[in-house]
């Protein structure tokens, strides 16, 4: 038995449950189920659990804009965010349509019937689905497991190692010495919040990060809130914030040095003057080459000003049975180490991509405007930005998404392909950035090219294009199920590029 649907989406997180409240009011005639892998909504918020996690952007900008964040408190915690995408999915009944616990490990299209077969696992069984559209909301990371190195020495440690996505429930750090290795968002976030029951916890990075510490609470959000209605309060927060994203992260890919004297100083104003802010604070990439990390309220500075938390930059040489000895000869004691050593980036949710019988390497694709693939028909995978909020893109590719359909229901076509007639169009990584995650995937990632071909991580040139910009572009061709086999080779520009 196979289950039909107009449209598919793949995964219940924030992309998952945006991506249906648009589909469901801009086109309410089209059928449609989301299938998701676990057993609860919420995506990364409900998988996370590990102490003190939270937003490292602001919910103005990583909540929906069709439905307001009603607090003044823009950095919000997991479990709110997790509430928060929980009540929409009930607000709007999208909750009726999820499907739980159905594992997708293929996705086949076929290009005669026009329809993408979906198989996913479910309980030990197989059920298949079939649908004309597929809407991936599947995230961009490896959710069984994290990124953890091959640490030397690491059977030698007496004591326990965890990775913050396999948070135990149960762990008890009071009174213990802890060692954090990383210095990413993860390990800013647990830092603060282990360090109050916690005997110590030293952060042990290889390099440093960029910080940048700001109130979690906006004032101005407050004033307006008292002034005008909720949802005027949030448009105007909104809109403040987008346009305060996009000019601090152009000016500081424009003037790195300047940036990087005020993250430094940012830095420098919070921490004791006999702090060695030129070793811990100070990178050797540019600001925004990789994400900057977010410090709200302090809490990370304040963690080592009382002493309950230090920095050590150093190489791990080796595990030991008590901690880790660092290539200097330090050795750092430790009860538990916790490995915030980053994601391993998986797309399409691990699930395996053909077309026609033919199966696709994501690595010998283009990116179509950072979110469909060459070659790869009625295709849309949501990948938001690295440099703002994630939600920020996911709501602008849900707008194109339904003009697309509503285009082609229109137009009398089932089938949109976006087509490189550019052999020589010049390629480069589908992104920019050398955080770990990034490169260790790039080769296993679309490439970019030119005009269309990109993903600008960019909220104003994508608003322009995928909101208002035309559908039928000459790139994005549009077919009929029983046309020409010869009209259209869905493999030649993935063979090309």
């Amino acid at each position: 038995m196979t289950t039909h649907f107009d449209v598919l989406i793949i995964g219940a997180g924030l992309s998952g449950i945006g991506a249906a409240y648009h589909l469901q009011t801009r086109l309410p005639g089209k059928s449609y189920a989301i299938l998701e892998g676990r057993d609860a909504i919420g995506g990364t918020w409900d998988l996370f659990r590990y102490p003190g996690i939270r937003s490292d952007s602001d919910m103005f900008t990583l909540g929906y804009r069709f439905r307001p964040w009603e607090q003044a408190k823009a950095i919000a915690d997991g479990p709110s965010i997790r509430e928060y995408v929980n009540d929409t999915a009930a607000q709007f009944e999208i909750d009726k349509r999820i499907r739980f616990n159905h594992w997708v490990s293929d996705l086949s299209w076929d290009t005669k019937s026009a329809l993408w077969t979906v198989t996913a696992s479910v309980d030990g069984e197989t059920k298949k689905f079939t649908c004309n559209f597929l809407w991936n909301c599947a995230g961009y990371y490896r959710y069984a497991e994290g990124y953890t190195p091959d640490f030397p020495g690491r059977d030698a440690f007496k004591g326990q190692v965890i990775h913050p996505q396999n948070w135990p429930e149960d762990l008890d750090y009071a009174g213990k010495k802890v060692v954090v290795i990383g210095s990413g968002a993860t390990a800013v976030t647990l830092i603060p919040s282990m360090a109050e029951d916690a005997g110590h916890i030293t952060m042990l990075q290889r390099s440093p990060t960029f910080m940048f510490a700001m109130p979690g609470t906006s004032g101005l959000a407050k004033a307006l809130h008292k002034v005008m209605p909720t949802s005027w309060a949030y448009n105007i927060m909104r809109w403040v914030r987008i346009i305060m994203q996009n000019v601090s992260y152009k000016l500081a890919r424009a003037r790195p040095d300047g940036a990087r004297k005020q993250l430094i100083e940012n830095a420098r104003e919070r921490l004791p003057e006999t702090f060695d802010v030129e070793t811990h604070f100070n990178p050797s990439y540019n600001p925004w080459e990789q994400r900057v990390c977010l410090v709200p309220d302090d809490d990370f500075y304040e963690a080592i000003n009382r002493g309950k938390a230090d920095i050590v930059t150093d190489h791990i040489e080796t595990f030991t049975e008590g901690g880790i000895r660092l290539k200097s000869g330090k050795e750092l004691e430790a009860d538990i180490i916790v490995t915030a050593t980053g994601l391993e980036l998986e797309m399409l949710g691990g699930a395996t991509l053909s077309v026609d019988g033919k199966e696709v390497n994501l690595g010998d694709t283009i990116t179509y405007k950072g979110f469909m693939l060459s070659g790869v028909p009625n295709l849309a995978s949501v990948f938001g930005y690295l440099n703002a909020s994630w939600t920020l893109r996911a709501d602008l590719i849900s707008d194109f998404v339904c003009r697309l359909l509503s285009h082609m229901e229109k137009n009398g076509t089932e089938i949109a392909t976006p087509v490189n007639n550019d052999p020589d169009m010049p390629l480069r990584p589908f992104a920019d950035f050398s955080s770990g995650y990034i490169t260790r995937a790039i080769d296993r990632l679309p490439k970019q090219g030119t005009g269309p071909w990109q993903h600008p991580q960019d909220f104003f040139v994508d608003m322009a294009r995928l909101r208002h910009g035309k559908i039928d572009d000459g790139f994005l061709i549009f077919t009929r199920k029983y046309a020409k086999a010869d009209a259209i080779d869905p493999h030649r520009d993935m063979e090309a590029a």
